[in-house]
């Protein structure tokens, strides 16, 4: 599996609350959640985030409140993959658990920026910067966590391996 796109930097602690503000989170369709994805922090990422773009941010993405919608708004909104040095537990669970891949590099979230062009390999972890010709040695992903990606979200991986 492979993640491609085009790269929107913000910086440490970005919070579910900027991610999906509170306001908006009186609606469950994702699609309605993703028209509000990123709002309190870029104003203009639904309208600039195309398929396949990727998120990199620094330390601590994703603390704060642990809904589930932040990670469902960025994955509907388009995002293939969130780059971080860290993540806060939760959000990297939920992440998981809705199939929106995420990964740990310091490296790479130090020196990838907004608006460069980027490809995760997810099977070796290797994160390649194709704007600056540099790549970086991020965690690959266990093949279980993979396959849980790959069903688009643990719900759909138990659900397609029930007999």
């Amino acid at each position: 599996m492979k993640a491609e796109g085009r790269v929107f930097k913000y910086g440490d602690n970005v919070d579910t609350d900027v991610i999906i503000p509170a306001r908006y989170l009186n609606s469950f369709d994702p699609q309605e959640l993703a028209s509000h994805a990123m709002a309190d922090i870029d104003p203009e990422f639904v309208n600039k985030v195309q398929p396949g773009d990727l998120i990199v941010a620094n330390k601590n993405f994703g603390c704060g409140s642990s809904r589930e919608h932040a990670p469902l708004c960025l994955k509907t909104a388009g995002v293939s993959c969130v780059i971080a040095e860290t993540f806060a537990r939760i959000f990297y669970r939920n992440a998981i658990n809705i199939g929106l891949p995420i990964i740990e590099c310091p490296e790479a979230a130090r020196n990838i920026e907004d608006g460069d062009q980027v490809e995760v390999d997810f099977d070796s972890g290797m994160i390649y910067n194709r704007t600056k010709g540099i790549q970086f040695q991020g965690q690959p992903f266990p093949e279980f966590m993979q396959k849980i990606i790959a069903a688009g979200g643990l719900v759909n991986y138990t659900n397609q391996n029930r007999k």
